[in-house]
């Protein structure tokens, strides 16, 4: 798996966003968040993930995109090291539910800790 996040991996359907809340598990490593839902895609990805800020807790769009961008690119690094042993096909959507602003070393760091409990949770089924 390599270090890219393409479109193709990126999470849009609305069906598969509704699916994903109402069937989904999750899991967290505060601040982030994850559901995730095991499903099958005609494209041949393996994942297709989200990730999602609120706007009750970051009013202004600077900030929300600030902190998207950030835990996207904590994914990108960080996915090929936890999603290689998964053979399986998941949806994923990650929630930042903090109420404060944050930097990427912290960000990445949760996100190591959320990956890694998600594919200890996945590989015991």
């Amino acid at each position: 798996m390599s270090f890219s996040y393409p479109k193709k991996e990126k999470l849009k359907s609305k069906k598969l966003i509704e699916q994903l809340f109402s069937e989904g598990k999750s899991v967290s490593a505060y601040p982030l968040r994850m559901v995730y839902l095991k499903t099958e895609f005609d494209d041949g990805t393996q994942f297709k993930t989200g990730v999602s800020v609120s706007k009750r807790n970051f009013k202004k769009a600077v900030n929300r995109n600030r902190i998207k961008r950030l835990m996207r690119e904590a994914y990108r690094l960080n996915k090929s090291v936890y999603f290689n042993n998964i053979s399986s096909c998941f949806t994923l959507m990650i929630l930042y539910i903090g109420k404060d602003g944050t930097d990427f070393d912290s960000i990445d760091k949760k996100m190591k800790q959320l990956l890694e409990t998600f594919s200890k949770k996945v590989s015991t089924k």
